[in-house]
């Protein structure tokens, strides 16, 4: 049976990266659903908090509320920015790996981490220099090989359990 979601998520992710935007779409949905589920839990550990700390939980609750409604209300612009937010992402997270490479360069492997951290600066450069234009397939695309990878790895797990 595991083989069976394996394929299923191989087939979810080539469908993610042959319609991108909707995958965006639904990444971002998910996301402001969370975003309006938090909110209601920040209202009620509002209401179980005593003193100055029910004003900071109930504006917590309002911010986390607030982002919610406007990503489900405005996904566009929603997708735009998390696509914004992950370029940034990318770029801070080769720069850290190129500068732990440098701190680590005798160690057994360390050049698979300043590969990593070439590949992830030079993603998140090349998602900045082309955005806002990227937010239309990046998201999407990056769940659907995510997606691709992880049922690749599974399908062969379960093959190599089988041989042995």
């Amino acid at each position: 049976m595991s083989m069976v979601w394996a394929v299923l998520l191989i087939v979810i992710g080539a469908v993610a990266i042959a319609v991108p935007l909707a995958a965006s779409t639904g990444v971002l949905v998910i996301i402001a659903w969370l975003l309006l589920a938090a909110g209601v839990v920040q209202i009620i550990h509002a209401f179980q908090t005593r003193g100055a700390g029910i004003v900071w939980a109930l504006v917590a609750a309002v911010v986390y509320l607030a982002a919610g409604a406007f990503l489900l209300m405005h996904p566009v612009m929603g997708i735009a920015a998390l696509t914004l937010v992950l370029a940034v992402f990318f770029v801070a997270d080769g720069l850290t790996h190129i500068v732990a490479f440098f701190q680590t360069r005798g160690a057994p492997g360390a050049g698979f981490t300043l590969l990593n951290g070439v590949i992830t600066l030079f993603l998140g450069v090349l998602v900045w220099i082309h955005w806002p234009s990227s937010a239309l397939w990046v998201i999407g695309t990056l769940v659907g090989v995510s997606m691709i990878m992880t049922g690749a790895t599974r399908l062969m797990l379960g093959f190599a359990s089988r041989r042995g």
